[in-house]
């Protein structure tokens, strides 16, 4: 058991100083200093309360988009649908929080979550029974959901919550903000907020939910074979489906947490949000593994807050962050790339048989 823990962080601990290295020869090449920026990037990260407490937030939907991936993962499903998910949860919060803001915050702010989460894996779920149905592949029907939910995100708040010639929605009431005096105390006026303790109890959920429950490791068994899993009695259309609501369910939190803790509105936005595809990096790194995730989200958050440091302490562009995320996600994906063409055959040696059954 050791031991294949062991071989398990090999890869994830390879490609993050592969990814480092990579940075530093292209800060050379350019007449940069690497040791100093990634220690400018360190000190931005962690080098003060106030940084600890952006780099803990900023992790808050890294973690759960990160999760809504690995789930759909595991059910040997790639949900491409993150960024849709997540933004149709921060929506689903904000409308709540406006629309009810007259109930206590305790409810107010749970209803929100709920509507948030709800919203993403219900807007995932499209995806699930097209997939369950229908055989239609999940990749293309969750990149088609994202630019339909952008838009139609866009058309709502401009149409019905932002005032006449603002593109924003009204700011949520404060009793509704995750982000209390409190926290802002402690943390020097971060913006860190609950959302970070929800996001930890999720993990645990996550983990006990495929280590201990039926609907767990049937998602498992169909990630490894549908064929099988069917012929063993297991529901596989049922369980399709309800793999990719949990998964939506998450990245929809995410938003909403977001929403509450981060934001306080929501705008019209030309693009879709990074941080969907961010926690796809985040759950590659960590293999899907929750307790993994945690510390994939670490680094990546720790990567984009302290990379804003870096252009404000030199001359350095702060882009070369995105470099460095880049070529981890790059040294990563090399070992799925070399994964599935060992599964397709693609690397074994092909014999021929020549008469006689010799081989050539």
């Amino acid at each position: 058991m050791y031991t294949k823990s062991l071989k398990g962080l090999t890869i994830p601990l390879i490609s993050v100083l592969a990814g480092f290295i990579v940075g530093a020869i292209l800060m050379l090449i350019f007449g940069y200093d690497p040791i100093q920026n990634y220690q400018n990037l360190l000190i931005g990260s962690l080098g003060g309360i106030y940084s600890i407490g952006e780099t803990l937030r900023n992790m808050i939907s890294l973690i759960l988009t990160a999760l809504g991936f690995a789930v759909a993962s595991k059910a040997g499903f790639f949900n491409i649908g993150g960024p849709g998910q997540y933004l149709i949860g921060w929506f689903g919060a904000i409308v709540f929080t406006l629309k009810f803001s007259h109930l206590p915050a305790v409810i107010l702010i749970i209803g929100a979550l709920l509507c948030g989460a709800l919203a993403g894996g219900l807007w995932s779920m499209i995806a699930g029974v097209l997939r369950a149905y229908f055989g239609t592949s999940e990749v293309i029907t969750t990149i088609m959901l994202n630019y339909i939910v952008l838009y139609l995100v866009n058309f709502a708040v401009k149409s019905w919550l932002a005032s006449k010639g603002s593109d924003s929605s009204p700011n949520i009431t404060t009793k509704a903000n995750l982000n209390t005096p409190f926290l802002q105390h402690i943390t020097d006026n971060s913006t860190f907020n609950w959302g970070f303790f929800i996001a930890l109890a999720v993990v645990g959920l996550v983990w006990f939910y495929f280590k201990k429950t039926k609907s767990g490791f049937e998602i498992q068994a169909v990630g490894l074979n549908e064929s099988a899993s069917q012929y063993a009695g297991v529901n596989v259309k049922r369980t399709i489906i309800i793999a990719m609501l949990i998964s939506g369910l998450l990245a929809g939190l995410g938003g909403a947490i977001d929403g509450l803790g981060n934001f306080e509105n929501i705008s019209v936005s030309n693009n879709l949000p990074n941080v969907g595809y961010n926690g796809m990096a985040v759950a590659l790194l960590a293999a899907g593994n929750p307790i993994g995730i945690i510390f994939a989200a670490l680094l990546f958050s720790a990567l984009q807050i302290g990379g804003l440091s870096i252009s404000v302490y030199s001359n350095t562009p702060s882009e070369i962050v995105d470099i460095v995320i880049a070529s981890i996600i790059f040294f990563v994906g090399i070992k799925y790339a070399f994964e599935l063409m060992t599964k397709k055959g693609w690397l074994k040696r092909k014999n021929k048989v020549v008469k006689g059954g010799a081989e050539k």
